[in-house]
């Protein structure tokens, strides 16, 4: 299956690059080839700026935890110099700060989603996958798994925990769909953006007068955010809450589908479901083309002299093939693999806050699937199945699927 690569955005990889997909649970062939021969690589960026990529396991963890390469990449205006000041980022998106501003939003939520709460979750989120799964028993002929299932378990998990009214989802679906899609113009983007504020926004002040036991509802008792902050951290939790994890289950399904040998290991033995989730976030990695950087002065990496205000491009899915970190068959499904730290969830201070819920929701949802339904196999030839190679999310866009 080949993957169409986008040309004319300026949120996607680099335009110098061969980077379509030759396989739908690979990332492109070309970063073998940086991996092995540069590793370390200048490029010029669609939009004309200048910078690198990594592509080695060990690179991307040094540009994600080094204090020197900066979150924060947007310029005043598209195209501008490298060396043209950074806009200051949107109120609440903490993903994109550094330093104290992103120790205060990180701090406010990290009590949100410990080990601990997610584990206790765990009952909550089974009850919802069985009823998806009922829901999905009662249904004549093929369904998609992402509709019906995948899309629904993380949606409504996140609803919950959030104070969202799941019946508000098709809303927020549509617009952080349009958020993510690497096609967008930045006018549709932002006005995405600007309504999924607005929506959490409202819905805040409704909080404020009648506090409810959720997490948005904590945020705004503790009166340590304006009104824009509270918007911009709600509507990040909610898109990165259900796009993520929606896509890792169907993906996740396909692949399983497609290594039989695999798959049948998992049934007879349920006990590998935790190590199985792992390999799955590391081998499928679905954050495309990686998490950009920005050098915040001159930086010696690996004998490379990256220049101040330079991207770096810091690939996720090439350091989770790298074979000096993962022996043993890096490009193979292999969920007898022993642990080893994967980059699924990025690293360093912004490595994702809700990693232990997507685990969560990840092992109870494929154990449940596989369980109720074991005859489960792709309605259509997996060439057929679209995926999503025009979102910053990789996945399905739909997965028919039969029993």
């Amino acid at each position: 299956m080949t993957g169409n690569q986008p040309t004319t955005s300026t949120r996607h990889t680099p335009g110098t690059q061969p980077m379509g997909r030759t396989c739908p649970f690979s990332p492109p062939e070309g970063y073998r080839t940086l991996r092995e021969e540069d590793p370390i690589t200048p490029v010029t960026f669609p939009d004309g700026a200048k910078g690198w990529v990594v592509s080695r396991y060990a690179d991307v963890r040094t540009v994600l935890a080094d204090p020197r390469f900066g979150a924060n990449r947007r310029r005043v205006r598209p195209g501008d110099a490298p060396d043209a000041p950074l806009a200051p980022p949107p109120p609440g998106m903490f993903i994109m700060m550094d330093g104290p501003e992103h120790t205060r939003f990180r701090r406010l939520l990290t009590g949100q989603f410990t080990v601990r709460r997610m584990q206790k979750l765990a009952p909550a989120v089974e009850q919802i996958v069985a009823d998806q799964l009922e829901a999905m028993a009662g249904a004549e002929g093929p369904v998609d798994l992402l509709q019906a299932f995948a899309l629904p378990i993380p949606s409504l998990v996140i609803c919950e925990l959030l104070g969202v009214p799941y019946e508000d989802r098709a809303e927020f679906q549509e617009n952080s769909s349009m958020v993510l899609r690497l096609e967008a113009s930045r006018d549709e983007v932002m006005q995405a953006q600007s309504a999924m504020n607005e929506y959490i926004h409202q819905l805040a002040v409704a909080k404020r007068a009648h506090p409810t036991d959720d997490i948005l509802s904590g945020l705004v008792q503790s009166e340590q955010l304006t009104d824009e902050e509270l918007a911009g951290v709600g509507s990040l939790l909610l898109l990165a809450g259900h796009e993520t994890t929606a896509n890792m289950i169907a993906l996740g399904t396909m692949c399983l589908l497609e290594n039989p040998e695999q798959l049948a290991a998992l049934r007879s033995d349920p006990a590998l479901m935790d190590g199985a989730v792992e390999e799955l976030l590391r081998y499928l990695t679905i954050i495309q083309y990686g998490l950009r950087r920005v050098a915040l002065e001159d930086v010696e990496l690996d004998g490379h002299r990256i220049e101040a205000g330079a991207t770096v491009l810091a690939s996720l899915s090439s350091g989770n093939r790298d074979a000096t970190q993962f022996p043993d068959s890096p490009d193979a499904l292999d969920i007898h693999r022993p642990y080893r730290t994967h980059l699924a969830f990025g690293h360093g201070v912004h490595q994702c806050i809700g990693q232990q819920l997507a685990r969560v929701e990840m092992k109870a949802a494929l154990s449940a699937l596989f369980d109720r339904f074991p005859t489960l196999r792709l309605a259509v030839p997996a060439d057929q199945v679209p995926m999503r190679d025009d979102m910053l999310i990789y996945g399905v866009h739909e997965l028919p699927v039969t029993w």
